[in-house]
């Protein structure tokens, strides 16, 4: 499925705002904000950013105050995919067709440069660059993604569980844990933090809570999927490491054509989820349907 086109304008938008937020490559220490800059302009496809984006647009909330919130959540997603690449977890070489950041600028600055993103993106969800309209919603916008990156639920305990769980037999119940919230907890976030944004009831919420959770399993799905049937040329890092290293995946639990049947089901009732919202949530069932048949 090629990317939709209001995927690639939401994509350059957020692009330029990283661009203002971030520090610029020639201010000192210039060694951590090139390397922060390298990760967040690697060539990601900014689907965690379009989410809230679009979350937010359905609740009825401005692009204005949804922009800082947005990028945050990527600098968060871009510092998590620095530590996943490290020696010490999966040891790749390659994220998104290029070397990774301890691959280019050393273990040190890799593991800052993780850690001076998650701190970059709190500083924006505190509002610090920004006129403080609408500050209880963006206090509740950053419950919720400081919620999604911790140890319960969260995708550091998500990512704890799946280290553990190498070379185990494990359950499917501990597996869709593992995936719901190492993948899950921040894809699910994006949703809420839009949807908290705006003036949405109780009820829509929950909707759309439902949506984003059943779409962030679904992604993780794939991702496995293609981890054992795609190329490195098209997934821009080392396929076959799963399998390899022994890790808790759908496919090496269910075999493939279940699990494809799984995170079509689970697209399915994301799209039920969204049938209260009427056309203004169609970018939403769009991103739904790239999760599932996405091929990098």
């Amino acid at each position: 499925m090629e990317v939709p086109n209001f995927l690639i304008e939401r994509s350059h938008q957020v692009d330029e705002a990283l661009d203002r937020l971030l520090p610029g490559a020639d201010q000192r220490p210039q060694s951590i904000h090139q390397a922060m800059r390298y990760s967040t302009f690697a060539g990601g496809k900014r689907l965690r950013p379009a989410l809230c984006l679009e979350a937010g647009k359905v609740a009825g909330a401005a692009d204005q105050e949804l922009i800082p919130v947005a990028c945050a959540i990527e600098m968060i997603h871009t510092y998590s995919l620095i530590h996943d690449d490290l020696p010490a977890l999966d040891n790749d070489d390659l994220r998104r067709g290029q070397l990774t950041v301890h691959k280019k600028f050393g273990e040190a600055i890799a593991i800052l440069a993780g850690d001076a993103l998650l701190t970059r993106a709190f500083q924006i969800l505190s509002g610090f660059d920004c006129i403080p309209l609408y500050s209880e919603r963006r206090l509740a916008a950053m419950r919720e993604i400081a919620c999604a990156v911790g140890t319960v639920n969260g995708m550091i305990g998500g990512q704890v569980a799946d280290l553990e769980a190498e070379g185990e037999t494990i359950s499917a119940d501990l597996l869709q844990y593992i995936h719901s919230s190492k993948t899950g907890a921040l894809i699910r976030a994006s949703v809420r933090a839009g949807a908290v944004m705006g003036d949405v009831s109780e009820t829509e919420i929950e909707a759309l809570t439902s949506y984003g959770t059943r779409i962030g399993l679904a992604f993780q799905i794939v991702d496995d999927i293609l981890d054992r049937v795609s190329s490195r040329e098209v997934l821009g890092k080392t396929p076959g490491k799963d399998r390899s290293r022994k890790k808790a995946t759908f496919p090496a639990l269910f075999g493939l054509d279940d699990s494809r049947r799984k995170a079509r089901s689970l697209v399915d009732e994301a799209l039920r989820s969204l049938e209260p919202f009427g056309e203004k949530a169609d970018h939403l069932r769009e991103l739904a349907r790239f999760f599932v048949e996405r091929a990098a």
